[in-house]
């Protein structure tokens, strides 16, 4: 984990693609995406059908390192709306000793806005928590500070000839969206004119992500002088 601030308050990046806030106790993740290898498998396209335990594999190292009391998930949690009917038992044993570890809010995103949680927690389209609001999508008019997820963003870089790409959060002053979480996402350029469009206004946005036990931030867009 390694800690740095934002709109004020103090965070920790948890394995590059979870945050943890101490004041709330709180673990943020966004866009699980569970059961994404199902529905492909109901369309035809057959991929490894592991994708939900690792993803709550992952999940549950977090809140067992950070000690979370409580867990926000923002948005795309499930593939579709019907992902957690289709969870495996081993899988829904796993999510379902979650929600009941922690106080968990279910955020509403474009995959899951039908999404109702039987297995636990609460569900909303989007939450303040102190002086943040928690949503799946960045919203332009928002005047408070924002954290969302919806793009996946991912830095890609080139070192001795081979490109990297990387997991990262994107963060200006008053905006902060969050990486994929799930085990079966892809990725967007962080410095994707949409994910820029989206960090609006602002006159600073970098990529965060953790580099051998530190925060490192490359700039990916500056306001003209």
């Amino acid at each position: 984990m390694v800690p740095f601030s934002f709109a004020g308050e103090d965070m920790w990046l948890v394995h590059g693609r979870a945050l943890f806030w101490p004041r709330e106790q709180a673990l943020l993740v966004a866009d699980l995406h569970l059961e994404k290898a199902s529905y492909f498998a109901g369309h035809g396209q057959l991929l490894p059908p592991y994708d939900s335990r690792a993803t709550l594999e992952r999940l549950a190292l977090a809140v067992g390192e950070t000690g979370a009391r409580r867990v926000y998930a923002l948005g795309d949690s499930f593939h579709d709306d019907s992902g957690e009917a289709r969870l495996e038992p081993h899988a829904a044993g796993m999510l379902a000793a979650l929600t009941r570890a922690t106080q968990w809010v279910w955020i509403t995103g474009n995959h899951d806005s039908r999404f109702r949680a039987a297995i636990g927690g609460d569900c909303a389209q989007e939450a303040g928590v102190g002086p943040l609001v928690l949503r799946h999508k960045a919203e332009g008019d928002e005047s408070r500070p924002e954290l969302s997820g919806h793009y996946h963003p991912r830095l890609t870089l080139t070192r001795r000839g081979r490109r990297i790409a990387r997991p990262c959060a994107v963060m200006s002053e008053r905006r902060l969206i969050l990486p994929a979480f799930g085990a079966l996402t892809g990725g967007m350029d962080a410095a994707d004119p949409v994910i820029v469009a989206a960090m609006q206004p602002a006159r600073a946005i970098d990529a965060v992500l953790p580099a051998a036990g530190r925060l490192v931030q490359y700039p990916l867009w500056r306001a003209a002088a």
